[in-house]
């Protein structure tokens, strides 16, 4: 029996994914416990995975989280998140260990100069290599979420309207320059003749107010009135999921939804566009190509460091509209 931890400690869309090393490696090791490490607040999203035999959390106690890692004497690391954090425990528990890279130095030449330098590889494919050496292989199944029946979401819990069938706009992201425009959004809601549902967290609610506005009974604005795992089975319910370069995101690629994503600052050259394994989608990526200053980093600004935001004001609502109704 070999006994994995398996490290990635942040952020949602990261952890999702994970998801096809943890499955992989548990179905295809022959008796692999599979223990998973990660920041406390983000448990939820690894709680009630099938295939994590132990969720172990970085919390307040640094100490107490290497003493308990240390007692289940694990035989190998593998390390998805290689951060100053992950080398540490890596140091400390001194076992064999399997690290991802981030290829950061091939980011910073996208970033800075425009040079892609980076290979045309999912970044799903480069963390199974860190598991290939036991022979496991990517099984093509995608992503996986799991939520608890206790997190689904009941029929009451949104507008009749709704009932019969609505699309899941994600409006919230970490860094605003992920985010499309509110007059955008208006506009596309405007636009759209469908019930919408807007997903956000409560940092999102007055944004999603703002759009809402254009149609109270069209628009339902969601932002802040459900958990992570509410709003995911929310995305697993809809006809279709509009979103930015985010955690949700990836959610709905794990429950195969048809995705039309929207890209502001990052690019898909990062290799972290929505991903279905060998199982056919629909997933339209909707992007400013040639703009001389995009990417300009591979996470996200406040707002944009030269003030015209072209990655965002220039994709016009009309043409969301047009491949929505083109998707559905």
């Amino acid at each position: 029996m070999a006994k994995f931890l398996i490290i990635r400690l942040s952020s949602i869309g990261d952890i999702v994914l994970t998801t096809p090393v943890i499955r992989c490696l548990k179905q295809q090791v022959q008796d692999a416990q599979v223990h998973f490490l990660v920041k406390d607040n983000f448990r939820s999203v690894v709680a009630h995975n099938p295939y994590i035999d132990k969720i172990h959390v970085l919390s307040h106690s640094w100490e107490l989280m290497i003493h308990e890692l240390i007692s289940e004497k694990f035989d190998y690391i593998i390390d998805l998140h290689h951060n100053v954090k992950s080398m540490r425990i890596k140091k400390a528990l001194k076992k064999k260990s399997f690290s991802f890279y981030k290829l950061n130095i091939q980011k910073y030449f996208l970033t800075a100069f425009k040079i892609n330098l980076l290979p045309k590889v999912h970044i799903v494919d480069r963390y199974m290599q860190t598991v290939q050496s036991f022979g496991v292989k990517n099984d093509g199944a995608g992503l996986d979420y799991f939520i608890s029946k206790d997190e689904e979401t009941k029929l009451n819990d949104i507008p009749a309207s709704h009932h019969a069938g609505y699309i899941a706009c994600v409006i919230g992201a970490a860094h605003n320059t992920k985010k499309w425009p509110i007059p955008k959004w208006k506009e596309f809601c405007t636009e759209l003749q469908h019930p919408i549902i807007l997903l956000g967290g409560p940092e999102d609610e007055a944004a999603g107010k703002e759009i809402a506005s254009v149609d109270n009974i069209k628009v339902y604005n969601a932002c802040g009135k459900f958990k992570l795992n509410e709003s995911a089975d929310l995305v697993r319910k809809s006809k279709l999921v509009i979103t930015h370069d985010t955690g949700l995101m990836h959610i709905a690629a794990a429950y195969k939804k048809p995705i039309i994503s929207i890209w502001g600052n990052t690019v898909p050259a990062f290799g972290m566009t929505p991903y279905y394994g060998a199982i056919a989608a629909k997933d339209v990526v909707m992007q400013v190509n040639k703009l001389w200053c995009r990417p300009c980093s591979k996470i996200g600004f406040n707002k944009c460091p030269l003030g015209h935001f072209k990655c965002m004001e220039m994709i016009q609502a009309e043409k969301i509209v047009q491949v929505t109704k083109i998707n559905l």
